[in-house]
C-alpha cells in the first residue's frame, strides 16, 4: 500500500506557483490578487479563509478578506461581489460557503465574474469543462486529478466509481475522470444514496473516489483487493488523543480498508491540502491571462 501523500504534493505545487509568481515579478507583471468574502462567524468558514489568506501569503500573493454581518442582506452581498468584480487589480474572487439561510448561494456563485470565478463553481465554468474548453477547474477535483497525475497512477481502461453527487465535488470528477486525458479515460459510475446494490458496484472499483461527507462509511468488505482509494470526505469528531478535543476522519474507515488497496488518501493530509493549492493554481492562471 502507497500512501497518496497530499500535503506534499500540495507543498510542491506551492513552491512551483511561488516560483512562477517570482517570474512575473521579474518581468515587471503585479502579484495575483485573490480577495475572499467571508460572512458571519462560522467557525469552519473561518478556518477555511484563515488557510488561504496563510497560503496566498507563502507564494506571494496578495490577498483581500472582506468580512461581512452574518445579517447583511442578498442585495448587500451581492453589490460587494460587484465592486470586487469590477476591480481590475483582483484576479480570483472566492465567497466562502455556506452562506447564511436568507442569501441564495447560487444567486451569489453565479454573480461572481466567471473569469475571477477560482472556485470553478460558475455555471460557464462549468459548461466550459464538459465542453473541453479552457476553464477553471473546481479546485477539489482537479487537486484528485493532481495527486493521481504526480504519483503516475494509470487510469487509462481503467473502472472509477465515485461515491457522491455534489455540484463541488462527485459530479464534476465524474466527468473529468471520463475525460479523453492522461488521468482520464475511466470507465466511471456515479452512485449516491439513492443507487441499489452499492456494495456490488463499489467492489468493482479499481479506482474508488469517495465524497459524502459520512465519518467511515466505506468498509472492508466494499472494496476488492489493489483498489485506489481517494477519500475527500472531512468529519469533525470528539477525540481525548488530542489537545482540541476533537480529530478529522475520512469517509473511508481508513485503518481497515487500507490493507487491501494499492493506494490510499489519509485524512487529513491527502485531498484537503489539494483543495487550496489548486485555488492558487486557478488564481495564478486568473493573473496569468491563460483561461480567459
Amino acid at each position: 500500500m502507497i500512501l497518496l501523500d497530499g500535503k506534499k504534493v500540495a507543498n510542491d505545487v506551492r513552491k512551483e506557483i511561488s516560483e512562477q509568481v517570482s517570474l512575473l515579478l521579474k518581468k515587471g507583471y503585479k502579484r495575483p490578487h485573490l480577495a475572499a468574502i467571508l460572512v458571519g462567524n462560522d467557525g469552519a468558514s473561518q478556518t477555511y479563509v484563515n488557510a488561504k489568506v496563510k497560503a496566498c501569503k507563502e507564494v506571494n500573493f496578495q490577498s483581500t478578506l472582506t468580512r461581512l454581518d452574518e445579517s447583511i442582506s442578498e442585495s448587500e452581498l451581492l453589490n460587494e461581489v460587484k465592486k470586487l468584480n469590477d476591480d481590475s487589480s483582483v484576479d480570483g474572487l472566492i465567497v466562502q460557503l455556506p452562506l447564511p439561510n436568507h442569501i441564495d448561494e447560487a444567486k451569489v456563485t453565479q454573480a461572481i465574474s466567471p473569469n475571477k470565478d477560482v472556485d470553478g463553481f460558475h455555471p460557464i465554468n462549468i459548461g466550459r469543462m464538459v465542453l473541453d474548453l479552457p476553464s477553471y477547474l473546481p479546485a477539489t477535483p482537479a487537486g484528485i486529478i493532481e495527486i493521481l497525475r504526480r504519483y503516475n497512477i494509470n487510469c487509462v481502461g481503467k473502472h472509477c466509481v465515485v461515491i457522491g453527487r455534489s455540484h463541488i465535488v462527485g459530479s464534476p470528477i465524474s466527468i473529468l475522470m471520463a475525460k479523453n486525458t492522461s488521468i482520464g479515460n475511466c470507465t466511471v459510475t456515479l452512485v449516491h444514496s439513492r443507487t441499489k446494490k452499492l456494495q456490488e458496484i463499489t467492489k468493482m472499483a479499481d479506482i474508488l473516489i469517495v465524497a459524502i461527507g459520512k465519518k467511515n462509511f466505506v468498509t472492508e468488505d466494499m472494496v476488492k483487493d489493489g483498489v485506489c482509494v481517494i477519500d475527500v470526505g472531512i468529519n469533525r469528531i470528539k477525540s481525548n488523543q488530542t489537545k482540541s478535543g476533537w480529530k478529522l476522519i475520512g469517509d473511508v474507515d481508513f485503518n481497515k480498508v487500507k490493507n487491501k488497496c494499492s493506494y490510499i488518501t489519509p485524512v487529513p493530509g491527502g485531498v484537503g491540502p489539494m483543495t487550496i493549492a489548486m485555488l492558487l493554481n486557478n488564481t495564478l492562471n486568473s493573473a496569468k491571462k491563460e483561461i480567459y
